[in-house]
């Protein structure tokens, strides 16, 4: 599938734009400002509880809301609950997912393998709240909390098994897609800082 260069890099700066309100505090609209207006308090770090999922932004085209709309149902009711049967609402067949650490999957099916294979070592591993959800033409940017626990052995990579720590993660994300016509998306990408996760998970 052909990936202008243009599409890809608008999504990578406002997935960047979004990391960048949530650490500091801000939301998108105050992130340029000299000075936030009178009664303004900044964000709370939402990987500390108490963030939930805010109304919509205004002024968004039918089309934005709809694919934010989506992007709600596919982590909070099918990632979390693990309904892959119905990942296709979101995601678009040859879809291609990047990661953290560089590498990315292309394909449903191998997207829906790695996330199966994450319940295997957090089996309540869930997004209950989107604090920030940004939508402008065909691209998305969403934060979310990654919420599990260590409570089974981990894949080490090497064909061993990592034993469970037993500790409970909070980790803050950002998902940025990049949406089709059909209303699936056709590349997600995903930030997140792994030094603080492998910390939190007590691998680090």
């Amino acid at each position: 599938m052909d990936r202008p260069a243009l599409r890809t890099g608008g999504s990578l700066a406002l997935g960047a734009l979004a990391l960048g309100a949530v650490h500091s505090g801000l939301t998108l609209a105050m992130a340029g400002g000299d000075s936030p207006p009178m009664g303004w308090a900044p964000m709370p770090d939402p990987a500390d509880g108490g963030v939930m999922s805010p109304p919509f932004p205004v002024n968004l085209t039918a089309k934005e809301r709809a694919n934010l709309e989506t992007f709600d149902a596919l982590d909070i009711e099918v990632f979390s609950n693990q309904d892959w049967a119905r990942l296709g609402e979101s995601h678009a067949p040859c879809i291609r997912v990047h990661f953290p650490d560089g590498h990315y999957t292309d394909g449903i099916d191998t997207h829906t393998a790695d996330m199966t294979a994450w319940f295997q070592w957090a089996p309540d591993l869930r997004v209950d709240a989107h604090p920030l959800r940004l939508a402008k033409d065909n691209l998305t940017a969403v934060t979310g909390v990654l919420k599990g626990t260590v409570s089974k052995p981990m894949p080490d990579g090497k064909g061993g098994t990592i034993a469970p720590t037993g500790k409970a993660f909070a980790i803050d994300r950002v998902t940025v897609g990049i949406w089709n016509r059909q209303g699936t998306m056709d590349e997600e990408f995903f930030f997140w800082d792994n030094q603080a996760f492998y910390t939190k998970m007590g691998l680090a």
